[in-house]
Order: C-alpha cells, then sequence, then structure tokens
C-alpha cells in the first residue's frame, strides 16, 4: 500500500541523502519523493510516498526516521483528509493539423501550454496521479517524447499544520 508522509527536517547539506539511504537500507520502496523549503527558513519539507505492505511496515519507516537527527517531524497524510498533487511536463509531438485536437484535449483537463513548436507543445498540468495518467494516456495516441513528473506533494487539510499534528 502506498502511504504518503509529511518529514520535516532541518535544512542542511545531506539530510534528503541520509532520509532516503534508510528508507532503502530497510527495503523499503519510495515510489516519490519531493523537498522544499517551507514558512521556516531553516526547515525543509520532504514529502514521501512510500510502498509497504501493512501498518506495522509503516510504522516502522516513521520509527526509523524519527531516529534521524535532523529529522524534527513526521505526519501521515490520509487521502480524504489532505490535499495531494503533482505537477508534470509533457513534451507531445504536435503536427500542425492536430494541434487544435491535441489543445482541446489540454483544456478539458485544465492543463497550460507553456511551450511549442514546429512538431512538440510542452503541456503543463498539476493535479492527482490519475488526473495526469489520464491525460497521458490521451497523448500517446499523437506521440510523447518526453514526460517530467515531480512525484506528489501534499498539506493536510483544516487550520492544524504538519508541525502541529
Amino acid at each position: 500500500m502506498k502511504y504518503t508522509l509529511a518529514v520535516l527536517v532541518e535544512d542542511k547539506p545531506g539530510v534528503l541523502t541520509h532520509v532516503s539511504a534508510l528508507i532503502s537500507r530497510r527495503a523499503f520502496n519510495i515510489v516519490s519523493i519531493a523537498a522544499g523549503y517551507t514558512e521556516e527558513p531553516d526547515i525543509t519539507r520532504i514529502t514521501l510516498v512510500v510502498d509497504v505492505d501493512d501498518q506495522y511496515e509503516l510504522d516502522q519507516v516513521v520509527h526509523q526516521l524519527s531516529k534521524l537527527i535532523d529529522v524534527i517531524k513526521i505526519t501521515v497524510l490520509n487521502d480524504g483528509e489532505s490535499v495531494q498533487r503533482e505537477l508534470a511536463m509533457i513534451k507531445a509531438a504536435s503536427p500542425p493539423e492536430r494541434r487544435a485536437e491535441i489543445i482541446n484535449l489540454v483544456n478539458i483537463f485544465r492543463a497550460h501550454v507553456v511551450d511549442v513548436n514546429k512538431d512538440t507543445m510542452i503541456i503543463e498540468l498539476s493535479g492527482e496521479e490519475s488526473k495526469i495518467d489520464a491525460l497521458c494516456e490521451l497523448l500517446r495516441e499523437y506521440g510523447i517524447k518526453e514526460i517530467v513528473r515531480t512525484g506528489k506533494i501534499a498539506v493536510g487539510r483544516g487550520a492544524g499544520t504538519a508541525k502541529e499534528s
């Protein structure tokens, strides 16, 4: 099963490496990992999606991460209690005679065309993983040259924060 973790860490060189190495050493799979600065300049937020078999293994991941010196707080973000999104940029083949069709698809998914040239266009889309997968599947008919995805980021719903939970 896939679980999303918000891991607040001290903003120091090597922390992301320590987090990912610890999880891989324990033979757990990281599905996606995204890190970035937060509202506090000395704290980085790492959003991890891990694939584990059960609650016991999830507890093991959280327990092992909490042992790292630079880890401040770990929060498990459940689907219903958080907003989870991913960003994708898709470079699709776009012959001039089919461009209107592709733009119609882009509009249906509330995506944006961010670059166009003679043979390709770059489409930017944010949303749930299934939404991005659906657009990619439809664009395969036209030809996909390249896909870049960020991995999931997530924030809990309501007034509380990851640091307070």
